[in-house]
């Protein structure tokens, strides 16, 4: 555990963060890591749960070693690929790229398996030309899952474990908790769900940091590190009304727009999850801070307080 006095944090701002999340939030479990070290921890973080669209950005982390090696074409159609649906894709669907699904840029709007998406404000179908348009469409994430797991020839969960989980010593995974969700009457390319503690959220999130580096190796190249966070999607072209004025968008990570956020945020970045899943790193402070709301009896974290307990953060370091 860091000291907070010999790290720079004021003791009685931390204890005010510890007592805004008790009295205004939802969070199961959440913990703050500066330097590699422990700063502040707030509930169970060992609870195993699932973490929701936070699944993306681990699969983004999960491509660079196999676009490296040329295992994956992120420039491959889909059609290429033999991609389709229950529907059936148009034509014009089929010329999206893998590139494409994980920018959310691909132009097909077919129903996904799973909700929790802005599908509801998806435009007409073949009415985008793929790459032109962002809209943030389960159907891209999950088919780009789905393609993942052909190209390599591997199952998602167990390529996680071996390429990243057991490497960053995640204590908390099992391969026995992963399962897939969605319902396959709407789509046959189902959700990649993960399952894995708060405290685990924090390892992926300081391998991040780090740059792909972990005690010494290099587990993801710099620069896919690099390109993942490149904004493939400005901030005028982002389409989803939530925290649109500020984000701009990656390769599956939230990145926030330097001209309109707070200096401390500048090159910080944040995978998002339903109701309260967080994973977000902040290079400017050296900081990852990884949040959980296990979602049982209608619990949900607000953005808008989380968003609060960062700038507390900051405003603790004296």
């Amino acid at each position: 555990m860091l000291s907070p006095k010999k790290s720079g944090y004021n003791p009685k701002k931390l204890a005010a963060i510890k007592e805004y999340i008790s009295n205004n939030m939802h969070t199961t479990g959440m913990v703050v890591i500066v330097g590699g070290k422990v700063l502040l921890e707030y509930g169970d973080l060992t609870q195993v749960s699932y973490i929701a669209s936070c699944r993306k950005s681990v699969l983004a982390m999960m491509y660079g070693k196999y676009v490296e090696n040329g295992t994956i074409d992120l420039d491959k159609t889909i059609g290429e690929l033999g991609v389709d649906d229950l529907q059936g894709l148009l034509p014009i669907e089929k010329r999206a790229t893998i590139r494409n699904l994980i920018t959310a840029r691909s132009g097909v709007y077919h129903p996904a398996s799973n909700s929790g998406d802005d599908a509801s404000n998806a435009p007409k179908r073949g009415s985008k030309e793929p790459g032109s348009y962002y809209l943030y469409n389960n159907w891209d994430f999950n088919v780009a899952g789905a393609l993942f797991e052909e190209l390599t020839n591997q199952n998602i969960y167990e390529a996680f474990w071996n390429d990243i989980g057991k490497k960053i010593g995640l204590q908390d995974f099992k391969l026995s908790n992963q399962k897939k969700g969605g319902n396959i009457k709407y789509s046959k390319y189902r959700p990649y769900h993960i399952y894995i503690s708060t405290r685990d959220m924090a390892r992926i999130g300081y391998l991040m940091l780090r740059k792909g580096n972990w005690d010494g190796s290099q587990l993801i190249s710099h620069s896919w590190v690099d390109e993942m966070l490149t904004p493939h999607t400005p901030r005028n072209q982002m389409h989803r009304k939530a925290g649109s004025d500020y984000w701009e968008y990656g390769y599956m990570w939230w990145l926030w727009d330097k001209e309109s956020s707070p200096h401390f945020l500048e090159g910080a970045y944040t995978a998002k999850g339903y109701k309260g899943q967080y994973i977000t790193v902040i290079p400017k402070l050296d900081m990852v801070v990884a949040h959980k709301t296990v979602v049982t009896g209608g619990r949900s974290t607000k953005w808008a307080d989380y968003y609060k307990v960062l700038k507390m953060l900051y405003e603790a370091k004296n």
